[in-house]
């Protein structure tokens, strides 16, 4: 099944049924007055998340969902029937935006949560409901009230406990193969990973879930790669495992390019609870592995944690420090993480690239790609400062709001505290950025 996690579609709620204009007309009865019944209420849009599903790929192929509007009314008093409702079944954790993106109008957490959407018009009054003792045979009718209409877009944002970010083959893959029952693809080359995977971890007798997104390149929030569409599928988790291919030449590079990145996608990425792995250490030797962690370190200002999803290494004990947190967060906020809504541009059509010139850009209207003055995907430029204020050292603010004028105030929390029993390390490997 093909992963679809974005859709616009058109919904409209039931018009009201017009009232009727309507006579008694019986043997032996002279003035039998009017007798019009009302018209019925229009069907609703109704929104219900359900369990099973993980993709919004029935909205791929129909946009347009109308509810029945209501029967008119009849005489001898008879009343129209209630129009039929409109349900769409959508995965648990999909919110509903207005079609700018920039609110939320509806966010579905929990399975079985209906909304309803759009309430359908009130049904119109028959000629019995304008009778007057001066008016006894009025022929006036209401035609019934409109429903309502509206273009909405429809996110998939999952809901996981704790979120894998990574430059792409830096093993978020084999970390999530490693620790759950999820077969993502493994491959040797970039962007294996084409859709987010979900796995359920368990660290001792605790369970969490963890998700994986592809991975993230230099300028993914102007479209590079894959983009920064993804990333949605991690707003709603209480921490990020930042992995690292300890392979790399420059390390510290492949950091803060991930951090530029969560800076300028904006919501509150970049001031999530963060712990950093320096991954595949079985290729390194022990004076890289020390040289390269403590590089990772200083840039970071947090304890960088050394592990091998192949071989194990180490996974265990990031595994308790990701436990460690999400219980704390937990006690704190029970409740499912509401995201932010962050605006989704979606990608051109595969085999097309978009000039760099920004002669395209992305059409709400029609969804396509229509020529322009202006490149809405180019976002403002970094300085020099605000990258070296990417790289987050510990205890210093990161005012997401100057580098990403549309990002959302982020989530607020404090620092956790206190150990988990069967961690062999503490949490101050775990650090937030601009709280």
């Amino acid at each position: 099944m093909k992963f679809l996690d974005q859709a616009k579609v058109f919904l409209k709620s039931g018009d009201g049924g017009p009232g009727a204009v309507a006579f008694r007309r019986e043997k032996f009865i002279e003035f039998g007055g009017p007798d019009g019944g009302d018209g019925g209420r229009g069907g609703d849009v109704i929104i219900e998340a359900a369990d099973g599903l993980n993709t919004l790929i029935d909205y791929r192929y129909k946009q347009h969902f109308k509810a029945q509007r209501g029967h008119h009314g009849m005489g001898s008093n008879r009343n129209g029937a209630r129009g039929e409702d409109v349900v769409l079944r959508v995965p648990v954790g999909t919110q509903i935006l207005d079609e700018t993106q920039e609110t939320v109008l509806c966010d579905l957490t929990e399975a079985g949560q209906r909304r309803v959407f759009l309430r359908g018009g009130d049904g119109g009054h028959g000629n019995a409901h304008f009778k007057t003792p001066t008016n006894r045979a009025p022929r006036k009718f209401h035609p019934g009230w409109p429903g309502q209409e509206q273009w909405v877009w429809l996110r998939l944002k999952l809901i996981a406990d704790a979120g894998l970010l990574g430059l792409p083959n830096a093993g978020k893959s084999t970390f999530l193969a490693a620790t759950t029952a999820a077969k993502p693809k493994i491959a040797d080359y970039p962007f294996t990973t084409l859709a987010p995977n979900l796995g359920v971890v368990r660290a001792g007798d605790e369970e969490f879930v963890i998700a994986d997104i592809p991975g993230l390149i230099e300028g993914a929030h102007e479209g590079h790669g894959l983009g920064d569409r993804f990333l949605g599928h991690v707003e709603r988790s209480r921490i990020l495992l930042h992995l690292i291919d300890g392979t790399a030449d420059d390390v510290v590079a492949s950091y803060r390019t991930i951090r530029n990145e969560l800076v300028a996608y904006g919501g509150n990425l970049a001031d999530k609870l963060e712990v950093i792995g320096l991954n595949k250490a079985d290729a390194l030797l022990d004076e890289e592995i020390e040289e390269k962690k403590a590089a990772l370190e200083e840039a970071s200002g947090a304890e960088v944690m050394v592990l091998s999803g192949a071989t194990g290494q180490g996974v265990k004990q990031v595994l308790y420090r990701l436990l460690t947190v999400i219980k704390e967060s937990k006690a704190e906020e029970p409740e499912v993480i509401h995201a932010p809504a962050t605006r989704s541009i979606p990608r051109p059509p595969v085999g097309q690239k978009l000039p760099d010139d920004g002669e395209m850009q992305w059409d709400d209207e029609t969804g396509e790609w229509v020529g322009g003055e202006e490149d809405n995907l180019e976002a403002e430029d970094f300085e020099e400062d605000d990258l070296e204020e990417a790289s987050l050292e510990e205890g210093e603010d990161l005012d997401s709001e100057e580098l990403d004028g549309d990002s959302d105030e982020a989530l607020d929390g404090d620092e956790p505290e206190g150990e988990e029993d069967g961690s062999d390390d503490d949490t101050d490997g775990t650090s937030r950025h601009g709280a």
